[in-house]
């Protein structure tokens, strides 16, 4: 699309009328018709540009480089469009080949932890494969106050480490590492722990609690009130409690099984 063609769709989708443009940039509304509808020989000043890209909400040098552009001529800014569109082509196709690469290397390194595991499971029960699958150990959850969460960027069923989990079917189970003292002496830090987002939470269950604003996650046992209030309890007994909006929790997992560090 033209400059023209692009300042009347947004202010369109802003429902702005004409008026109100001029009077906010100090243009006339006539003069602000014959760029929409591309009457003019020379592009707007870089004042007017500056003014239309505030009020209609434009990223920053967004319409001086749409204007710059229409003051290269016609048949050199086709040949510059044309190459510009090969080399965006080029990128995107290069983005492709990293993330198909990356997405190759974390599988790879997914069946290799998966097939060491299973050769050791095969060889202690003389051949025969252990029930249940491999659940992704993500990262550590806290087991004090809720502290920054981070997955490490790792999509759905994906991570560094897996825990074999008999009889669980879950397939969006995850575990983590219990950093802390605060859930002892039922948990102490280094345990895994395997939390199930099918399981049903009640009150005085053990869980993993995501956080939105900030994102942050923390483990507890959880107590519900009727004042939209969750009441976080520690298990070890020098922890006060915590009570939160139930609005601030975007995410509640219980936990379902427990490897001990030993």
């Amino acid at each position: 699309m033209s400059l023209g063609q692009i300042l009347r769709k947004r202010r369109k989708e802003l429902k702005m009328t004409l008026d109100e443009v001029a009077e906010f940039t100090g243009f006339s509304k006539p003069y602000l018709s014959t760029i929409e509808t591309g009457q003019v020989n020379n592009p707007p000043s870089v004042a007017l540009l500056d003014g239309l890209e505030e009020i209609l909400k434009f990223k920053k040098g967004y319409l001086i480089d749409m204007a710059q552009m229409e003051r290269i001529p016609a048949k050199i800014r086709k040949d510059f469009e044309a190459i510009e569109a090969e080399n965006q082509k080029y990128k995107q196709l290069i983005r492709n080949i990293v993330n198909h690469r990356i997405s190759i290397a974390k599988a790879s390194k997914m069946l290799s932890v998966q097939d060491f595991e299973v050769e050791k499971a095969s060889s202690k029960k003389g051949g025969r494969r252990a029930a249940g699958h491999w659940i992704p150990v993500i990262n550590k959850v806290s087991a004090g106050y809720p502290t920054e969460f981070e997955d490490l960027g790792y999509p759905a069923g994906y991570a560094d480490d897996y825990v074999r989990a008999p009889d669980l079917h879950d397939p969006n189970a995850f575990a983590v590492r219990v950093v802390g003292d605060s859930m002892q002496p039922k948990y102490a830090e280094g345990d895994i722990v395997i939390f199930s987002p099918a399981a049903a939470v009640q009150d005085g269950d053990d869980c993993f609690v995501r956080f939105t604003e900030p994102h942050e996650c923390t483990f507890k046992r959880v107590f519900f009130d009727k004042r939209s209030k969750v009441r976080l309890q520690p298990r070890n007994e020098k922890y006060p409690p915590q009570v939160v909006e139930k609005k601030r929790v975007n995410g509640l997992y219980r936990a379902v099984i427990r490897y001990e560090k030993l």
